[in-house]
């Protein structure tokens, strides 16, 4: 093999590491945030529930490449904003968490709304139930609400789990040099093909072990069907 497809392979695993930190980063965040923000769409009170659901109707509403564009160079353009005011503000949001900021938050908010079709699937009789045999509230959440909230939004879950491994090479448009990024820089420096086809390769191959995963919890949460 040539020294110069070694190089671009070398530069491939470092640009598919990027994509895999990209992706796992992302979940870490937005899982827990889709919950918080399913509680303030859910909430009673008409101030925070609007506000939540404004910030859904917003995020889910515009594109994720204008997202991370306005993630990354919005500081900048606020904090220069502010300096012609005469206050000394540099603060700059670097490449990489500008990408894990908006992802998360763009990925919580779908995953809110999916967190919050579940629980409002669950029949307010089993509230009712659980209350006439003597459970507490945290008692019915756990053990009986939250077991069937996550069987019932699994497939959901797992079919935005995907969209976010493919998403991932979006975060390009902001310099992040994931694996998409850099299989372009290569395409164009050995004017080839191949650097496009092995970033496509790695991307089923991400997607066919999330798609393998969830279809196995999928079957591990199948009791009584």
């Amino acid at each position: 093999m040539s020294a110069k497809y070694i190089k671009m392979l070398s530069a491939m695993l470092s640009g598919s590491a990027v994509s895999i930190e990209v992706f796992f980063l992302t979940l870490v965040f937005a899982l827990p945030l889709a919950a918080v923000i399913a509680m303030g769409r859910m909430s009673k009170l008409k101030p925070l529930s609007a506000s939540v659901n404004l910030l859904l109707l917003v995020v889910r509403g515009t594109p994720l490449m204008l997202q991370l564009l306005v993630v990354y160079f919005g500081p900048g353009i606020f904090f220069n904003w502010l300096r012609s005011f005469g206050f000394d503000v540099r603060i700059r949001l670097e490449r990489f968490p500008a990408a894990i900021i908006a992802l998360s938050v763009n990925y919580a908010c779908y995953f809110a709304e999916i967190y919050r079709g579940g629980f409002e699937s669950i029949p307010k009789g089993q509230y009712e139930a659980c209350k006439v045999l003597g459970y507490s509230q945290p008692q019915t959440f756990f053990r009986i609400v939250v077991p069937q909230v996550i069987k019932r939004i699994v497939p959901a879950m797992g079919n935005e789990v995907i969209t976010l491994v493919k998403d991932t090479a979006l975060v390009s448009v902001i310099g992040v040099g994931e694996l998409l990024l850099v299989a372009k820089e290569r395409q164009s420096a050995l004017f080839s093909f191949t650097p496009l086809f092995i970033a496509g390769v790695f991307y089923f191959v991400m997607n066919a072990l999330v798609s393998l995963t969830f279809s196995k919890i999928e079957k591990k949460l199948s009791y009584y069907s």
